[in-house]
């Protein structure tokens, strides 16, 4: 995926989940955070941040600020590009080869999954998590605890248990990490229901990203540590 209008400022404070101050050209902006999330470990006083300047003259906010540089490291921490990411991934075959179809946001009993694909032999159920945590190289998901993520696990666990086939692919977004594992220490229920997942037969994929300011793409797997 691609973005336009991009630009570079210096991130000062974030008064709240959707907003941040961010210096441009020696003016403070107000900007639109892509990503509810804390991020504390990313939106750090002082550093280089990526923003799209908004086409919307209407807007209240005319920018929306979409990765940031962590010593030397860019993630992107826009949390609507996973899932258009995980798309135009998915259409290349490179993991499903063949198919058919591929329908977002699809309704499952009362699982609301990311995606449903379907190849020759069937239906596919995919939910897609964007990773933007590392430490030491690793990267991590949760950054904090998701119930909501939990959710999803167990319904593509039902899924399994009813003859499906499911996955959940991990878009990192960012490059260079060593393998990808799920972040105990802060919520310890996400990993162990991941796990019980995947022994019961859920597909756990990890694939990171290539990143640039202005580009995002899914670009190379990585090792799952359960």
């Amino acid at each position: 995926m691609r973005y336009s209008n991009i630009c570079r400022g210096t991130f000062l404070s974030r008064p709240n989940r959707f907003i941040a101050y961010v210096e441009v050209d020696g003016t403070v902006e107000v900007c639109h955070v892509k990503n509810t999330g804390r991020c504390r470990e990313l939106l750090i006083p002082g550093a280089a941040v990526y923003l799209e300047r908004c086409s919307n003259p209407q807007r209240k906010t005319q920018y929306d600020l979409i990765a940031v540089e962590k010593d030397g490291l860019l993630v992107n921490m826009d949390s609507q590009a996973p899932n258009k990411v995980f798309r135009e991934f998915a259409a290349t075959g490179k993991l499903w080869p063949g198919l058919k179809e591929i329908r977002p946001e699809y309704t499952w009993g009362d699982s609301r999954f990311d995606f449903r694909l379907e190849d020759a032999d069937g239906a596919i159920f995919v939910e897609v998590k964007g990773v933007t945590l590392e430490h030491d190289g690793v990267a991590r998901f949760p950054d904090a605890p998701t119930q909501r993520g939990v959710k999803h696990l167990r319904g593509l666990q039902r899924a399994v248990e009813q003859g499906y086939r499911a996955a959940v692919f991990f878009v990192i977004q960012m490059e260079g990490m060593k393998y990808f594992a799920p972040n105990d220490e802060t919520h310890p229920a996400f990993g162990e229901v991941l796990r019980e997942a995947a022994a019961t037969g859920v597909e756990v994929f990890a694939w990171e990203c290539a990143v640039t300011p202005e580009t995002l793409e899914i670009c190379r797997p990585l090792p799952v540590v359960l």
